[in-house]
C-alpha cells in the first residue's frame, strides 16, 4: 500500500497548498521575486509617465494627431518624452499643468519619441519635423501653424505659459489675476457666511 493511499485526498491537497505557500514565502524572503518599485529619479521604465507621475492618464494616447490639430487651426503643444527618462518623468507634471490651464483651447500632444518613425525628412504635419533630439522638449505651434516656442530640458511652466498667453492674446501674467481653482467646499462655505 502506498503513502498516497493511506491519506485522504483532502489532506494531500492541503499539504500541496501549504508547500506551495511555503515556497512562495521563501522566494519572497530570499528576494528572488522583486517587487515593482516606480521611481521618478531613475532612467528605468516603470510604465506610462503621465499616469504614474502626473496623475493624468487622459493625456496618453493623444486624442488627435498633429495633422488633425493643424487642420483645425488650434494652437498645439507638443511634449516630446520617453517613459524611461528621469527628466521626462519629472517634467510630466508640468505637461499635465498645461492641460489643466489650456486643455480646452489648445491641443496638448505628448509624443513618445520611440514612436517617431526614422526618416530622412518629415513634413510639418509630422511630430518628427519639430523634434531636436533632446528630452524633454516642448514645442508650441500657433493657430497659423508657426512655431511660437521651442524649448528643451526642464523648461519652466511660466516660460511656456507666457508664450501661450501671447498665442491666445491674453493679458501677461504680471497684469492678470493669478488663476486659482476653487476648493471643493469653497462654494458651500460662501453660502453659509
Amino acid at each position: 500500500m502506498s503513502f498516497s493511499q493511506l491519506l485522504p485526498t483532502r489532506h494531500i491537497q492541503s499539504a500541496k497548498l501549504a508547500l506551495a505557500t511555503g515556497l512562495l514565502t521563501l522566494l519572497l524572503f530570499l528576494g528572488l521575486i522583486t517587487p515593482a518599485w516606480a521611481s521618478i529619479n531613475d532612467d528605468r521604465y516603470d510604465g506610462n509617465i503621465f499616469v504614474l507621475y502626473a496623475g493624468n492618464g487622459s493625456l496618453v494616447p493623444a486624442k488627435q494627431s498633429l495633422a488633425q490639430s493643424l487642420k483645425q487651426k488650434r494652437p498645439t503643444l507638443l511634449a516630446f518624452y520617453l517613459d524611461d527618462s528621469s527628466d521626462c518623468k519629472q517634467y510630466a507634471l508640468v505637461v499635465s499643468r498645461f492641460q489643466e490651464y489650456y486643455g480646452r483651447a489648445a491641443n496638448i500632444l505628448p509624443v513618445n519619441v520611440d514612436g517617431i518613425p526614422e526618416k530622412t525628412s518629415y513634413t510639418p504635419e509630422e511630430p518628427g519635423y519639430y523634434y531636436d533630439g533632446l528630452l524633454p522638449q516642448v514645442v508650441v505651434i500657433d493657430q497659423e501653424g508657426e512655431v511660437a516656442f521651442k524649448g528643451t530640458g526642464q523648461v519652466p511652466f511660466e516660460e511656456v505659459d507666457d508664450t501661450l498667453r501671447e498665442v491666445f492674446d491674453l493679458l501677461p501674467r504680471t497684469e492678470s489675476v493669478a488663476l486659482k481653482r476653487r476648493s471643493f467646499n469653497e462654494y458651500n462655505s460662501e453660502l453659509t457666511q
